[in-house]
């Protein structure tokens, strides 16, 4: 039904059947309607947020899921008004003074995709010091994309791809979709199994677009700050009811695997 591993842990301790996705991919939208509806800046809305995003680590943690990689600010979030960009900066920074120690006592891998270069100085060097600080870690993968959009990272996948062609280290012709996937972010982790949006928009708004063609794509209307795990269980849940085909049909999985018992 699924190519998923894993099982999740019940609060108790007791395993349950049913599939996990091994990899998580997050839109963490709603942050800003949320303030709003309370008339409250922007900003408060996303640090409420924040508090989020630790629910989502720790329901994962719990789970027994391998990658989680959220959408933390777009290639596009650029554009957005300087007060809101200022305080999304702000945030994100105190978040890595604050948080990158407990994450590290806990076994989660930090590593931060997008590019770099417009994020200011000391931004870019508390990135580098969490990735490098809990580079060897393994209970949990924690992707953040930051100044990050799916065509970029495609992008930079055939630039790299084009200059090793040009070093004559590569032939054309052995590029398939095996040796771009080794380009793209991400390729050492599993492709995303589960995708969930809050907010209720049902798009991908440009986050790991090559990463998502075979991911199941979950959405709530529940706005990020207002995540709970009841709203990720109810994600799994729906997960583990679905046949997983990857362009096969119905019958050609249920078929026994050569060398199977029939």
């Amino acid at each position: 039904m699924s190519n998923a591993s894993g099982t999740p842990q019940a609060p108790g301790g007791a395993a349950s059947e049913r599939p996990v996705p091994r990899h998580l991919a997050v839109i963490m939208d709603g942050n800003g309607r949320w303030a709003q509806r309370r008339h409250r800046p922007r900003s408060i809305g996303h640090r409420a947020g924040a508090r989020a995003v630790n629910i989502c680590i720790d329901f994962c943690l719990e789970q027994g899921i391998q990658a989680l990689s959220l959408f933390a600010f777009s290639s596009e979030n650029w554009k957005r008004p300087q007060d809101e960009v200022g305080a999304l900066m702000r945030l994100f920074l105190n978040a890595l003074e604050r948080e990158v120690e407990e994450l590290h006592r806990r076994g989660v891998r930090l590593r931060f995709i997008g590019a770099r270069e417009p994020f200011a100085e000391p931004i870019r060097q508390r990135m580098a010091a969490a990735e490098q600080l809990t580079a060897a870690n393994s209970t949990l993968h924690l992707c953040i994309a930051a100044g990050y959009g799916g065509r970029w990272d495609i992008a930079q996948a055939a630039r790299e791809l084009a200059r090793e062609v040009a070093a004559g280290r590569l032939d054309p012709e052995a590029i398939d979709e095996a040796r771009f996937a080794q380009a793209v972010c991400l390729s050492d982790l599993p492709e995303p199994d589960l995708f969930i949006r809050t907010g209720g928009d049902q798009r991908v708004s440009n986050f790991l677009l090559w990463q998502l063609a075979y991911t199941e794509m979950w959405f709530t209307e529940t706005l990020w700050p207002d995540l709970d795990r009841n709203v990720l269980c109810a994600a799994l849940s729906d997960f583990a009811h679905r046949e997983r085909r990857f362009g096969l049909t119905a019958a050609q999985l249920a078929a026994p695997a050569p060398g199977d018992p029939a």
